[in-house]
């Protein structure tokens, strides 16, 4: 049989053969629900809920109007849980003011606190630290040493037990438990085929977070109440730690990428790594450590992590924006220049549009360059313009529900068809009087 025949044989195989591909869908986590609370606010982390977002502040704590006004914004970006640094008496006595001032400007943000050292003495010595905060954040590596790291994170646990608080037992290997490694590495030494070094650092990680747990729970503290992270910085790492952390407990597990970096390495890098666990139903919480680029919002990681949950499909934030790359056939950047301000206008509203448009987060806007793939990707969207290309008629046809509604032409094409995007929303979202 010639090349031609085979060919030809593979083509008609094909077409009898054809089944239809599966639908894609993120696999769901089955662990425990842990319910993280302030007042009436109730965030479900784990058991089904929503992947939660979290992020956390880079000011002095001590400055608790500066602390507060940063909590407020990574809140209002849509951080879930915010953390914040405990790591001294300053930090630990401005912690309920902290508290009072984010009461009064109605956020209601469970706030998380970082403790590393000194963590024990700290919530003994602040009784209203340790009841304003809704989680602890404990690092079962910089606890103590020898006989002191034991009773030291017994007492931290026992004061979450004492104010019903939640504890992430986040182990870092920047940052590992020494005494621990040093154990398993001469475990390993002894083996006849002893493991690679890196299986060794990740069965510590692992080690140290699953014995922190069972030591958190000897002391009273449910498995309802426990969240487990095991940080690690390269991606590969990251997957390899959490795909068996996640096969050996059902705790709650939290996610990120730990000192993932600035720009565009940070972002790609947290979102390799997140994307694959979260596909495959590992991850009940995330943050996005991006380390911010001069002059850049704090709030940039909870836009990331948003987005990351979003393209996954796992949850909806804002109104997407689909815009083409541009081409030859798009000289002019108008459609870029549109693009760029519907996006904005969605964001910059989202806050008041929650709580005005329920369902508005799912709304679906095409931005599109040229009659090529214009009209089509218009059609698929809610509400889609298709701007003429290189040497088109000057004519920007708008498509509201498949249907092409409306033909925009003059030099107010961005301000029209964004006014259309407002009476869109309205109409659509809107709640009947």
């Amino acid at each position: 049989m010639n090349t031609l025949s085979v060919a030809d044989s593979v083509l008609r195989s094909a077409k009898t053969t054809c089944i239809p591909v599966p639908l894609p869908k993120p696999l769901q986590s089955d662990t425990h629900a842990v319910r993280v609370v302030w007042g009436s606010r109730v965030v479900q982390v784990g058991g089904g809920a929503p992947v939660r977002i979290q992020s956390m502040t880079n000011t002095d704590t001590a400055d608790a109007i500066g602390t507060a006004i940063q909590v407020k914004e990574l809140a209002l970006a849509g951080s879930e849980m915010v953390r914040i640094t405990v790591n001294n008496d300053e930090a630990a006595r401005a912690v309920p003011h902290v508290r009072d001032q984010l009461d009064r400007m109605g956020i209601d943000v469970p706030l998380v606190g970082d403790f590393h050292y000194n963590g024990h003495r700290l919530l003994a010595d602040h009784p209203a630290c340790a009841q304003a905060l809704s989680k602890y954040r404990i690092n079962p590596g910089n606890v103590g040493r020898g006989d002191k790291r034991d009773r030291q994170f017994v007492q931290m646990i026992e004061t979450a037990v004492r104010y019903d608080k939640v504890v992430r037992i986040g182990v870092n290997w920047g940052s590992l438990d020494q005494d621990l490694l040093a154990r398993m590495m001469d475990d390993n030494h002894a083996r006849a085929q002893p493991w690679d070094a890196r299986q060794v650092m990740y069965e510590a990680l692992i080690t140290s977070a699953l014995e922190s747990a069972e030591q958190a729970e000897a002391a009273g503290l449910g498995a309802d109440r426990i969240i487990l992270s095991c940080k690690v910085s390269g991606v590969q790492d990251l997957i390899a730690v959490y795909q068996s952390l996640a096969q050996r407990s059902r705790y709650a597990l939290h996610l990120g990428l730990t000192e993932a970096g600035m720009g565009t390495k940070g972002t790609v890098a947290s979102t390799a790594a997140l994307s694959v666990l979260l596909q495959q139903g590992i991850g009940d919480t995330i943050r996005v450590s991006l380390t911010p680029e001069p002059g850049e919002a704090r709030t940039q990681e909870v836009v990331v992590a948003a987005e990351i949950l979003q393209a996954l499909g796992l949850r909806a934030f804002v109104p997407s924006v689909t815009a083409c790359p541009g081409c030859g056939r798009t000289t002019s950047t108008t459609f870029q220049e549109l693009a760029k301000q519907i996006d904005d206008f969605l964001r910059r509203s989202m806050p008041e549009w929650r709580a005005q448009y329920p369902g508005v987060e799912s709304l679906k806007v095409a931005v599109m360059g040229c009659i090529v793939n214009g009209p089509g990707e218009s059609k698929h969207a809610d509400i889609g313009i298709s701007l003429p290309g290189t040497g088109e008629a000057p004519a920007a046809p708008v498509y509201i529900d498949g249907e092409r509604s409306v033909i925009l032409r003059g030099e107010h094409i961005a301000r029209d068809f964004q006014a259309l995007v407002g009476n869109y929303i309205q109409q659509r979202y809107g709640r009947a009087p």
